[in-house]
């Protein structure tokens, strides 16, 4: 444990107003930072402020892209985090321009700062080697940061489930819709979904001095599930019957090319829940767990004296909505 105090420290979050953000900005509220949220669009991140006290909570108009905004974000704080990443591409928001640029940027731009207590969210699964650009990229960007500030701490989580993530929620929405639901490479892929108020209960602690500089931490949930049963999981919970359509990996890739362009002309106007890439399908081909490596050096969750929570604890408090009745699924008049 440590005894840093962060009252009235000030804190730059760089994405903050995302899923994985909002959780972390009320962890630090709570802890007692004075938080800057950088952000491209100030006036979508409002809802922020009532994660903490009167004035605890600002946004302001930064771009990865451009220097001088990072300068300005960064003026005055302590410490910073970059949550700035993207699932697939779109105009100039490139995965280079991103997640590989972008991060080394933001952790340039801290060095310059003197902020040495940073934190970067990557993610499990991070390889220079992959044929995936968005594993490819989390990897170099994972390097840029570490080249800038090398006591820069990486968090590296699974799958991250919450009440607004776009895993479960995608699914289920998919149910509610479809007759059959597909399992890309046959539903074999292994994944260990971590729950977003353990990942940034995480962020948090590592905020406050706890953890080691300069190390990863990979950050997956009590149990690991392959594809297939996490898909029946969700259905189950829905209380809906699907067909679970096994879709080899090479249709999967050549659909989802076929996705992607359909979408660029439409200009995005396809519903982005039924839309994957084939960078998605080339994850999917390799597990995504917590390695053994982390564990034996305590660069987990239990590392940190974190307990993660299941999916059945909290999943079914926010897919209930896609029951046939909702929340009162289950009772009948008497």
């Amino acid at each position: 444990m440590t005894d840093f105090q962060p009252q009235n420290r000030i804190i730059t979050v760089f994405g903050g107003s995302g899923f994985i953000g909002r959780h972390l900005i009320r962890a630090l509220a709570r802890d007692g930072w004075r938080i800057r949220v950088a952000t491209r669009r100030p006036d979508l991140a409002f809802h922020l402020q009532p994660l903490g006290r009167v004035g605890q909570i600002n946004a302001v108009q930064a771009n990865i892209r451009y220097p001088d905004s990072l300068a300005a974000a960064l003026r005055e704080a302590e410490a910073a985090v970059n949550l700035v990443g993207i699932l697939a591409p779109w105009g100039k928001q490139t995965f280079d321009s991103v997640q590989a640029e972008g991060a080394g940027a933001v952790a340039k731009a801290a060095a310059d700062a003197g902020i040495a207590n940073f934190v970067h969210v990557s993610a499990i699964g991070a390889n220079a080697d992959s044929k995936s650009a968005y594993a490819r990229t989390k990897a170099a960007g994972e390097a840029a940061v570490l080249s800038a500030l090398p006591s820069t701490k990486i968090l590296r989580p699974s799958v991250v489930f919450g009440p607004e993530d776009q895993f479960f929620n995608r699914f289920a929405t998919m149910a509610r819709l479809m007759p059959a639901l597909p399992l890309i490479g046959g539903g074999q892929t292994k994944l260990q979904p971590v729950y977003v108020g353990d990942l940034a209960e995480a962020g948090a602690r590592l905020l406050r001095g706890e953890g080691q500089n300069g190390a990863t931490y990979e950050l997956g949930g009590p149990a690991v599930r392959t594809m297939k049963e996490l898909l029946e999981f969700t259905l189950a919970t829905i209380h809906r019957r699907r067909l679970l359509t096994p879709l080899p990996f090479a249709a999967a890739a050549a659909l989802g090319s076929m996705m992607s362009i359909a979408n660029k002309l439409l200009l995005g106007a396809l519903p982005a829940d039924f839309v994957f890439t084939a960078d998605q399908v080339e994850l999917l081909k390799h597990d995504n767990v917590v390695s053994q490596q982390a564990e034996a050096e305590g660069r987990t969750l239990a590392g940190l004296g974190i307990t993660p929570e299941s999916i059945e604890a909290v999943v079914p408090s926010y897919l209930y909505r896609f029951r046939k009745t909702g929340q009162y699924a289950g009772q009948r008049a008497v």
